[in-house]
């Protein structure tokens, strides 16, 4: 039931991928290569994002969805914040853990939530 005045607004649920306070920037940028969830790593490659490998030098965090396999689409992206390792996506052969120092250089900060 919705109480006089006010209009029901949906639902939410928190996926648990900010982990703090620290600012967050974001963008909207070009996504390619593939359907990725909210919390991918994504690299960037001359104007366009898609998932991080072990060796390849993260640049973002995928603020939403996206499905980007049959053609690039725009997404927000976040350039710097706190975010949860355990909400965190990686391209296969890579690890969070293994990419946590680069994404701190760019000041994209990895912690670890404690469960809810």
């Amino acid at each position: 039931m919705v109480a006089q005045g006010f209009t029901d607004q949906g639902e939410t649920t928190a996926d648990n991928l900010l982990a703090g306070e620290f600012p967050r920037v974001a963008m909207l940028a070009t996504i390619t290569g593939g359907n990725y969830a909210r919390g991918t790593v994504l690299k960037q490659t001359n104007d366009v994002f898609t998932i991080c490998g072990a060796s390849d030098k993260p640049m973002a965090i995928l603020a939403e969805a996206v499905d980007a396999s049959s053609e690039d689409k725009d997404a927000v992206v976040y350039l710097s914040g706190e975010f949860n390792a355990n909400a965190l996506i990686v391209a296969s052969g890579a690890t969070v853990a293994g990419l946590t120092e680069k994404l701190g250089d760019r000041g994209i900060y990895v912690k670890t939530n404690q469960a809810y």
